[in-house]
Parts: C-alpha cells; sequence; structure tokens
C-alpha cells in the first residue's frame, strides 16, 4: 500500500472522480478526510448522504475515514477541513482538490453571477483548502518537522485548450494550472510538491454534455471513462513516491496517462529599436510562420 500512514484530504470527494479517490487513497492506507457538500450539479443544496457513504466504504473495508462538509470556497471552512484531519488523525500528509461544478454558458450569455460561482467554487476553493494546508506545512517546517507533503489540483482539458460553452469553467481551470506552478515553486522549501491533474471520465459534469463519448461500453470490457481510471495516479502523487515531481500537469484518461506541456517562450522578432505599428504586421507573420498552430479548443469547429 504506496499510502500507508498518510493522512489526504480529499474534496468534493462524494461521488465521481473524487469519490474514486478517496475510495483508492483508502485502498492504499492513507487516512480520508471525505469532504463533499453534497451539492447538485449546479453547485445547489447540500446533504451529507454522499460524503458518508464513501467514508462508510472506506472504513467497512478495514481503512481510517472522517466526512468533512465545509464549503472549500468559504476561509473559515477551508481552516475547518483541515482542522478535521489535525483532530481525527494528527497530521495532514496531502490535499487533493477535486470539487467543483458547472454552469455551462456561451460567453455572450454567461451572467455575472454563474461567473463568479464557478469560478468561486473552482479557483477560490483549491486557493483557500491549499493555503490553509500551506500554511500548516510552512510552520511546522520552521519549526523544524520534515514534510513529505502533496498538493495535487485538479484542472481539465478546458483549461489546458479552452472548450465551446464553458468560459467560466475553463478560465477557472486555467488559473488553477498557473496557481500549480506558483505552488510548486514557493513551497518546495517547505517540503511540499503540487502538480495538476487533467482527467477525462464519466462524471455528472461529463456524462450529459458528451453522453455518446462517456457511455460506458456496450460489449463490457474495460471502460475507458470508468471515473476510477483516475484514482491510480492520484493515489500515486499523493503518495511518498512521488518525490521529486512537482510543477507538472498530468492529462489521465482511461489507460493513457500524458503530460501536458503548458505555455513555453517561443519565437521572438527583436529590431533592437522602438516597432513601428506599420511594421508589427510583417513581425507577427514571421513569428507565426515559426511558431506551432495552437491546438483547437474543445467543441470548436473543425
Amino acid at each position: 500500500m504506496i499510502c500507508e500512514g498518510r493522512v489526504v484530504v480529499v474534496t468534493g470527494a462524494g461521488r465521481g472522480i473524487g469519490r474514486q479517490h478517496a475510495l483508492e487513497l483508502g485502498r492504499q492506507g492513507a487516512a480520508v478526510v471525505v469532504n463533499d457538500l453534497g451539492a447538485t450539479l449546479h453547485g445547489e443544496g447540500s446533504t451529507p448522504g454522499p460524503a458518508e457513504e464513501v467514508a462508510a466504504e472506506i472504513t467497512d473495508g478495514g481503512g481510517r475515514a472522517v466526512v468533512n462538509g465545509d464549503d472549500v470556497a468559504d476561509w473559515a471552512g477551508a481552516q475547518r477541513i483541515v482542522s478535521t484531519a489535525l483532530d481525527a488523525f494528527g497530521r495532514l500528509d496531502a490535499v487533493v482538490n477535486n470539487a467543483g461544478f458547472v454552469r455551462d454558458r456561451m460567453f455572450a450569455n454567461v451572467t455575472e453571477e454563474e461567473w463568479d460561482s464557478v469560478v468561486r467554487v473552482h479557483l477560490k476553493g483549491h486557493f483557500c483548502v491549499g493555503r490553509a494546508a500551506a500554511a500548516y506545512w510552512r510552520d511546522r517546517a520552521k519549526a523544524g518537522h520534515r514534510h513529505d507533503a502533496r498538493i495535487v489540483n485538479t484542472s481539465s482539458g478546458a483549461g489546458l485548450l479552452g472548450s465551446v460553452g464553458q468560459a467560466a469553467y475553463s478560465a477557472a481551470k486555467g488559473a488553477i494550472l498557473s496557481l500549480t506552478l506558483v505552488q510548486a515553486a514557493e513551497l518546495g522549501r517547505y517540503g511540499v510538491t503540487a502538480n495538476a491533474i487533467a482527467p477525462s471520465a464519466r462524471t455528472r459534469m461529463t456524462e450529459e454534455v458528451f453522453a455518446a463519448t462517456m457511455a460506458p461500453p456496450a460489449a463490457g470490457g474495460f471502460d475507458p471513462m470508468d471515473p476510477s481510471n483516475i484514482a491510480p495516479l492520484v493515489a500515486w502523487l499523493a503518495s511518498p513516491l512521488s518525490a521529486g515531481v512537482t510543477g507538472r500537469v498530468f492529462e489521465v484518461e482511461g489507460g493513457r496517462i500524458g503530460v501536458a506541456d503548458g505555455w513555453q517562450h517561443g519565437p521572438t522578432v527583436d529590431l533592437g529599436r522602438r516597432w513601428d505599428p506599420a511594421e508589427v504586421g510583417e513581425g507577427v507573420a514571421a513569428l507565426l510562420a515559426k511558431a506551432p498552430a495552437p491546438a483547437p479548443v474543445y467543441g470548436a469547429a473543425g
């Protein structure tokens, strides 16, 4: 068991991908804080049922788990999520940020409330829980304690490439990638790594929008869109085995794991003097001739 003795917080762990993360971490020996509001697909309402069911499944299998129902994007709630781990298990070794919901809308139609709510739960939720954990690890490191801690953030193909009809979701998931890079750069001194995943699997968020792609295979056999396929990578990233891997984004779908190659410095043109506006077009044309074509946005017309 690669996470034996570890204590891991998993947010949004009541259903879908987060549920599978929590169950796999439990099987791998981790004590799990199962955080979930039990909200609807669109982030409305709450019920403790889903989180309680996951925790019960872990404990029924001989593992250790407790439930937390706090809002990840609430500052005090995020502190309580971390405190739940410390109170129940005496330590915290990893945070898996997974909580989120969608309110899909074309960019010209999205409302301020829809934008704010999606960015809040995804981006601010990642920030609040990660920040609470980072403060704990930093303070202990300054007191002389050594850590081998982990942050695992959840982005998306929409965050990497954009997705038509998901402006707010794409923007939030893209920002999570940048946040991950900063966390990796800043927290390494405290013994903390930070990585992100961009998973593709069948969840409440995907099975309606991408019904044909997400459907289980009619003939049985390996189901590439089963959300349990994502969990082994997350368990490994949360484990001591991933030490030294930080600031990376992994795409994962079915049996495939890839490393996403993000923004890089590309071709340049330097005149050695100030550009005249009339010259810029020729310079840009030369740059674009050297640069690779951008990957298409998901859902864009081919």
